[in-house]
């Protein structure tokens, strides 16, 4: 029977054209990857390659080699993350957030319920958190919105409420509240690691340019010394405090205020009974 680094080998040979170019890529010589094709056609009993004086290509049977080569290599790396993906749920618990602030009560919450687990969490985008949730890739995840489907159980678990942070001599800074359309067209801080609030900053101020900080100290520092608005929240302020010298202002759209749920699968929900009655007890 043929090996998968055989299906490997022929996919190189079709992405590069030549043996010798994908030999070069696969760190072979050209006759150990002439010799590996010729046993790959002899475990399959056709003759998958037209060979003529220095050339090479693939006939028919060999162009519908390649496509199921692509099908078996796609179905074994899935069967490896699947595989890993079960391995890591028997002493891993893996949670997924659209947002960092539920993750900073939930995790350690986790911890506590769980001591000799490891808590894995990541935030990532609703469709690809719900995708996974139904692959067992995740125990639990929790979206800014419910989900109307009857494979998943959603438990509500608080809010958060998006505020624009500015130095004092900023010209909205003695408003008592903001509209997104009252800052698009500046110039804002924006720390990337926020969830689906990077895109909605992004969607509602299409005008505005965005100064990217990756790292929570760096973004903190050059907030505090900038003239540039930038955001928080009320559950970022509870974490981190206010920084210095500026004002806090409530943005009024209804989208700047969401609702986060805490889900699992109905049916891993008996065996996570003591995780949702705690979910319940310490909403945000």
């Amino acid at each position: 029977m043929f090996e998968i680094y055989q299906l490997e080998q022929l996919l190189e040979f079709v992405k590069y054209g030549t043996l010798s170019k994908a030999a070069k890529e696969l760190h072979l010589s050209q006759p150990a990857l002439s010799r590996s094709m010729q046993k790959l056609e002899n475990e399959l009993h056709v003759i998958l390659f037209e060979r003529q004086k220095n050339k090479i290509t693939l006939n028919q049977n060999g162009a519908l080699a390649v496509e199921y080569a692509e099908r078996v290599l796609n179905q074994a790396a899935d069967m490896v993350e699947r595989v890993r993906s079960f391995d890591r749920s028997q002493h891993t618990i893996s949670v997924g957030s659209c947002a960092p602030a539920p993750l900073w009560s939930v995790t350690p919450l986790l911890s506590t319920l769980y001591p000799e687990m490891t808590i894995s969490s990541d935030m990532k985008s609703s469709e690809l958190l719900l995708q996974e949730l139904k692959d067992s890739m995740y125990q639990f995840i929790i979206l800014q919105e419910t989900i109307d489907d009857s494979a998943i159980h959603c438990t509500k678990y608080g809010e958060e409420h998006l505020f624009l942070s500015l130095p004092p001599a900023h010209p909205l800074s003695g408003h008592k509240g903001v509209y997104f359309k009252d800052i698009d067209g500046q110039n804002l801080l924006l720390f990337s690691k926020i969830g689906f609030w990077n895109d909605l900053c992004l969607k509602k101020m299409p005008s505005s340019h965005f100064l990217v900080q990756d790292e929570r100290f760096s973004f903190e520092e050059i907030v505090k010394n900038s003239v540039l608005p930038s955001f928080t929240s009320d559950l970022a302020i509870k974490r981190y405090g206010n920084v210095t010298n500026r004002v806090i202002v409530p943005i009024l759209d209804p989208e700047a205020t969401v609702s986060y749920y805490f889900m699992c699968l109905v049916s891993t929900k008996n065996k996570m009974e003591i995780v949702l009655h705690e979910i319940e007890r310490h909403m945000l």
